[in-house]
């Protein structure tokens, strides 16, 4: 566990059948000129469709991705994992195999990319990230809610250069 981290949220939310997406300032903790960087080391997703504590409803006999990223510049779809703005991502598979309408008989959850994946994080020199969402026609609705454990760091003026740009 990283020693004095704290936790920067996003949230971001969208429309059966379309991708959408959030800002998340960093702007109080990363200043790149100023030589301070930051370091994600964990993310935990929560994806619903309406509230928490709500199950997912999609037709009977169906299936509905919803999937999200969390980028280091604006994106207008889903991202492959080796593409470098992409910092983490995730998908839900929610199926109905019932002939009952509104029923999610099965989820399946997978982190592809995720910071803790790596042995020291991921270092993050951009002032925004995105968190993106695409949710399939099926669903009406999803939501998705990151909580992610940081810590600050100080690097080298042309380092934190290198990084902010690299990152963009």
């Amino acid at each position: 566990m990283a020693k004095d981290s704290f936790f920067i949220r996003g949230f971001t939310n969208g429309a059966g059948g379309a991708y959408t997406e959030t800002a998340i300032d960093l702007g109080h903790v990363v200043d790149a000129l100023g030589k301070t960087v930051m370091r994600i080391h964990n993310v935990a997703a929560q994806v619903y469709e309406v509230s928490p504590n709500q199950e997912f409803s999609i037709p009977a006999n169906s299936q509905a991705p919803v999937t999200w990223q969390l980028t280091t510049q604006p994106q207008t779809a889903i991202l492959a994992a080796s593409n470098r703005a992409v910092l983490a991502s995730g998908r839900l598979d929610i199926i109905n195999a019932s002939a009952t309408a509104n029923l999610c008989t099965f989820i399946g959850d997978r982190a592809d990319v995720m910071p803790q994946h790596w042995t020291s994080g991921v270092l993050v020199g951009v002032e925004q990230l995105y968190l993106g969402l695409y949710v399939d026609a099926q669903l009406s609705e999803a939501n998705v809610a990151l909580v992610m454990e940081c810590t600050s760091e100080t690097l080298s003026p042309s380092a934190a250069m290198s990084l902010a740009l690299s990152q963009q």
